[in-house]
């Protein structure tokens, strides 16, 4: 019988996972690892101990006195030195810059909230901000390193993974003023004909938003007119608070004019229209920094719910 080089940490890593979970296909999970990799590294090692460590049954892996004897040896060592091994890459992981694409309203009321603890710790965020389709291109032609899209990218698009992200949730929203000027009957029998003589105020001269949401919901694109276009949501939110005319505006926007009073939502769905939000980086493996950064904001949209 002899101890493991240090070569073999790998294994007594693979040993204390099993050893904290009780089964072969836990610690596999854990580890990110097929169940037949952990099964040979597991025969490896018994195999330099020349002892059995476990017991398998359908029950699970049951330790013997040979394995309690050797994880009471090795688990706070092997924690200490995983410990190091994390900081170290996260010190890495802090340094050098991302560059970020993403719409401005996002970015400001989402985006730069979330990374901002990263930037303490010595990551530099540099944010571009814009339309989904230019930012893929940027991202595409090495300009960007990561983009959260409205839109996932199109099989056209080579060299790009995309991840989902979260969900924004959207409202068709009015003045109390404008809402009390249209017929509750008509709206609730014909939508589209009760509307259609609001004016729209767009985030663009393709309607983005606002056609998704009247195909989605009365099946055509709107015959309103257009009173004002603005790329900037916020703008929008702010034209349609002035009165200027109606729009489609992510909750997480409207939310706050709904709260005071000075917007209602005019047409109320039994299913909430959403749009996936995706993470979308640079096929192949992913510069630490930039996993930093994905991590970030997958824990702050666990807190989100639908925006």
């Amino acid at each position: 019988m002899y101890p493991p080089c240090v070569s073999d940490l790998d294994l007594l890593a693979t040993f204390l996972e099993i050893y904290r979970r009780g089964s072969l296909t836990a610690a596999a999970a854990a580890l990110g690892v097929s169940q037949p990799a952990v099964s040979g590294q597991l025969a490896r090692l018994e195999g330099q101990l020349d002892t059995v460590l476990f017991e398998r049954s359908r029950r699970g892996a049951a330790p013997t006195p040979r394995a309690h004897e050797l994880a009471r040896r090795i688990a706070s060592p092997l924690d200490q030195l995983r410990g190091a091994l994390v900081q170290d890459a996260d010190r890495q992981a802090h340094q050098g810059t991302v560059r970020l694409g993403a719409a401005a309203e996002l970015t400001a009321s989402r985006l730069v909230p979330a990374l901002a603890p990263l930037v303490s710790g010595g990551l530099h965020l540099d944010f571009t901000l814009g339309l989904a389709e230019d930012l893929l291109s940027a991202l595409s032609e090495g300009e960007l390193d990561l983009v959260v899209s409205s839109v996932r990218p199109s099989a056209d698009r080579r060299g790009l993974a995309a991840m989902p992200f979260v969900d924004e949730e959207f409202v068709l929203v009015a003045t109390p003023t404008t809402a009390r000027s249209i017929d509750r009957e008509w709206l609730a029998e014909d939508p589209l004909a009760a509307l259609a003589h609001l004016p729209i105020v767009a985030y663009g001269r393709e309607l983005p938003i606002v056609r998704r949401y009247w195909r989605s919901e009365f099946g055509r694109r709107p015959p309103n007119p257009v009173s004002m276009i603005v790329p900037d949501l916020r703008a929008v939110l702010a034209a349609v608070v002035a009165g200027a005319g109606i729009s489609v505006l992510p909750r997480y926007l409207a939310d706050p004019a709904l709260v005071a009073g000075s917007l209602e939502v005019l047409h109320h769905t039994q299913i909430q229209p959403l749009n996936t939000l995706y993470l979308v980086v640079p096929s192949g493996p992913t510069p630490a920094s930039v996993a930093l950064v994905q991590r970030q904001l997958h824990r702050q949209a666990e807190t989100w719910g639908p925006l």
